[in-house]
C-alpha cells in the first residue's frame, strides 16, 4: 500500500516502524493504533499513530493502554497501546489492516493522549 492508504482512526494496523539508532523506540513490523482523525487528517501523507507491544510489562509507563484481544481488533494476545511513543508515520509504512478498537478502547487512548499533553488532570 503505497501513499494513500486510507485508514480511519481507531484502526489496527501492521505498520513497519523505521529503525532507531538507539534509544527505547519502538521499531520494525509491529501493530499500531490510528489516533488521527479520520476526516481532518485523510490528506496528509503522515498519520498519527500509537505502537503496541504484547510485553504488558510496558504498563508500568503512563501513557499506556491495555487492550484485550477480540477477532473484531485483530489482536492475538493481551496487548499495551503505547500512547507516549505517538508517531506519525507516512501511509507507505501501513502494510495491513488488523481490525478496529472499540469505541470505550479509543476514548481510553484518546484520554492517554490529553492526560499526556497535560489538557486533563
Amino acid at each position: 500500500m503505497r501513499g494513500s492508504t486510507d485508514v480511519h482512526r481507531g484502526e489496527v494496523w501492521s505498520v513497519a516502524l523505521p529503525m532507531a539508532s538507539g534509544g527505547r523506540e519502538q521499531t520494525g513490523q509491529r501493530p499500531a493504533v490510528v489516533l488521527q482523525d479520520s476526516g481532518y487528517g485523510q490528506a496528509s501523507p503522515l498519520v498519527l499513530v500509537a505502537p503496541v507491544t504484547s510485553q504488558v510489562g510496558a504498563l508500568r509507563y503512563p501513557g499506556t493502554v491495555r487492550i484485550q484481544p477480540s477477532s473484531s481488533n485483530g489482536l492475538s494476545v493481551t496487548s499495551v497501546a503505547m500512547v507516549f511513543q505517538l508517531r506519525a508515520l507516512d501511509r507507505s509504512r501501513f502494510t495491513k489492516r488488523l481490525g478496529e478498537l472499540s469505541a470505550p478502547e479509543v476514548s481510553a487512548l484518546l484520554d492517554e493522549l490529553r492526560r499526556l499533553t497535560g489538557q486533563t488532570s
